[in-house]
């Protein structure tokens, strides 16, 4: 468990996806001529770069045995049933009470209730987009960084790393910066429930694909508007920071991965 690999896969992952999306992204940005959209080709490749990256740094490590235990991490299911509705439920869950707790507020502008997935285009993408990442960022990266630094540094390192490997995705669909700070400071404080839920469900790369599905059944960051977002990035932050706070079993500095990592243990 070299840290050379893990910082090979980062440097893969961030390096892939932000080089095939620079053309669309410098084209959003006014930079070179032509609409961004004409220069998305890449995307798929784009999305799936954590993936490639885990693939060749898991190789590096660990030879093909290392690359298929990663892999299996998607068939992983044998949790508690109710972890699987807390997966898929609990982005939704998070922004129904922020959104409650809004409608409260004097003066608050009127915003959806609901984010769903509005045609096939992002139905599909609920489904693709979280498999090309979360291979590689729950599936190789958190608990190598876990086993290394523990549940909270771990949050820490692969929040911000997870934050900058959007930066080019979210200029390259036209999000106006202000929403780009704001949405990677959600993606930061997100990493925190990804972890918590890797920590209580054994280390289950399936449970994180489903919490990402989940975060895509209510994607308020599609909606281009500053209340949802700055609602949502209130309430992750809120739960984030009593997970923390309350659940010393999972965030403790001394909790390492389930499943840490173990030669020759089922995944």
């Amino acid at each position: 468990m070299s840290e050379r690999d893990t910082t090979l896969f980062f440097a893969l992952a961030i390096g892939i996806t932000n080089l095939v999306l620079l053309p669309p992204a410098l084209a959003a940005l006014g930079v070179i001529p032509g609409p961004a959209e004409a220069l998305m080709a890449g995307a798929p490749l784009a999305i799936f770069g954590p993936t490639i990256a885990a693939t060749i740094a898991s190789r590096r490590e660990g030879g093909w045995p290392e690359v298929k235990r990663l892999f299996a991490g998607l068939v992983q299911w044998q949790v508690a049933p109710h972890w699987f509705v807390i997966a898929l439920g609990l982005p939704t869950i998070l922004w129904l009470v922020g959104r409650s707790v809004y409608a409260l507020v004097p003066g608050s502008e009127s915003t959806p209730w609901l984010f769903l997935p509005g045609d096939a285009t992002r139905v599909v993408g609920a489904i693709l987009v979280p498999l090309g990442e979360e291979i590689g960022w729950r599936g190789f990266a958190l608990p190598r960084l876990v086993a290394r630094h523990g549940p909270v540094r771990a949050s820490l390192v692969l929040g911000g790393l997870w934050a900058l490997w959007h930066t080019c995705m979210l200029l390259c669909v036209g999000t106006p910066v202000p929403l780009i700070v704001l949405g990677m400071l959600q993606i930061f404080v997100g990493s925190f429930l990804f972890t918590w839920l890797f920590q209580r469900t054994g280390g289950s790369l399936l449970l994180a694909v489903l919490l990402h599905v989940g975060v895509h059944l209510s994607n308020t960051s599609q909606s281009f508007e500053l209340a949802p977002t700055v609602i949502t990035l209130a309430s992750y932050t809120l739960l984030g920071g009593l997970l923390v706070a309350l659940d010393r079993e999972a965030f403790a500095p001394s909790a390492r991965a389930p499943l840490a990592l173990e030669r020759g243990a089922a995944p």
